[in-house]
């Protein structure tokens, strides 16, 4: 692994938790990873530690086999070889746009040093900024500047705070393609922190989901949507419910019991055994809920949110559950209409009662 956290654990002094508590992932030279979880949960100070900017308590932090950060050992940031992007940008107010991103380059002779600068202007959108100071610039193109100045040495290791959080949803998403484009092409290492599902998706190769310190899951998109190692994991990613179910054997097959009715030929289907009596708590996406105006089931509609292509509907069900549903923007229903719904799910997720 070219980086690795082996049981990382931060605690600020006076504080009775550690602000990063038993944390162990590793990402591979080339590999771009991506930490979320909401607010407070770690992930910046995760991604300080990795800095060295933050001391650690316990555990250690490994960067091309050499532990750099320990409760005995620390690597000073400058010698990690390391970029990274802070969400205050940290520009020098008297050097202009193109002396800011030049500054790590001093390396480099002048032509290439111009060639590069101007590369990765381009790259954010900012070629004709180039003359600019600072204080001359909006919010986002300081954020922009902050990521090209980052991105020009090319670093083995690239840390991102939020990076994209200040700009607008479009020049982000496109941001955040070319980004991950150019890490590729460069086989460099990144970890990123966002709060933004889609951007964590769009941009990782693996992602951690953190909660109150703890690292949940590190896995790619596909396995922590589909997959839930936790609770917690399957309430943060993407929308969904838990909705009480029953377990039971029937002619060697298990049946599902859920309000939305049973659940048959399910795969992934742990056996009644897993759970006291078979009762257990069953997760249901959006999208494992259509709508089919003949299905038994009627759902009265308590909340709905457009989304260009589609409407994200909350449902109450005559028992008193709900649920959400994916419905195509076209079936544009009314608050308090009761329309038809049924289930179509391809594997089960479950959890104990009250799991966390």
């Amino acid at each position: 692994m070219f980086l690795a956290l082996s049981h990382l654990q931060v605690q600020y002094e006076g504080q009775a938790t550690p602000a990063v508590a038993e944390v162990s992932f590793g990402l591979r030279a080339g590999e771009i990873g991506v930490l979320i979880g909401p607010s407070g949960c770690g992930k910046t100070t995760l991604l300080r530690a990795v800095a060295g900017l933050e001391p650690v308590t316990g555990g250690d932090i490994q960067l091309s086999g050499q532990v750099v950060s320990s409760a005995h050992t620390h690597v000073p940031p400058e010698a990690r070889r390391i970029g990274m992007v802070f969400q205050d940008y940290a520009l020098f107010p008297h050097l202009n746009v193109e002396r800011n991103i030049a500054f790590g380059l001093q390396h480099l002779g002048k032509s290439e040093r111009a060639a590069r600068v101007a590369e990765v202007l381009a790259l954010v959108g900012l070629s004709d900024c180039k003359a600019r100071f600072p204080h001359e610039l909006s919010g986002g193109q300081q954020q922009r500047v902050a990521l090209a100045r980052a991105l020009a040495p090319k670093p083995q290791l690239l840390l991102l705070d939020e990076p994209f959080s200040n700009l607008d949803v479009d020049l982000r998403e496109r941001l955040a393609l070319e980004v991950r484009t150019i890490l590729k092409a460069a086989q460099a290492t990144a970890l990123f922190v966002t709060h933004d599902q889609l951007e964590a998706f769009a941009i990782g190769d693996v992602i951690g989901v953190m909660h109150e310190g703890r690292l949940h899951q590190w896995d790619d998109a596909y396995t922590l949507y589909h997959r839930p190692a936790t609770r917690f994991v399957a309430d943060f990613i993407g929308h969904g419910v838990f909705a009480p179910a029953t377990l039971r054997e029937v002619n060697q097959q298990v049946v599902v019991n859920t309000p939305l009715g049973e659940l048959t030929d399910v795969a992934e289907c742990p056996l009644p055994s897993a759970f006291p009596s078979g009762e257990c708590d069953v997760l249901l996406r959006a999208d494992d809920i259509v709508h089919d105006d003949d299905a038994p089931v009627k759902a009265q509609i308590v909340r709905k949110a457009f989304r260009g292509s589609e409407f994200l509907y909350t449902l109450r069900l005559q028992s008193g559950h709900t649920v959400l549903a994916h419905v195509p923007s076209h079936h544009n229903h009314t608050l308090g209409e009761w329309i038809g719904i049924r289930p179509e799910v391809d594997h089960v997720v479950t959890f104990a009662r009250n799991a966390v």
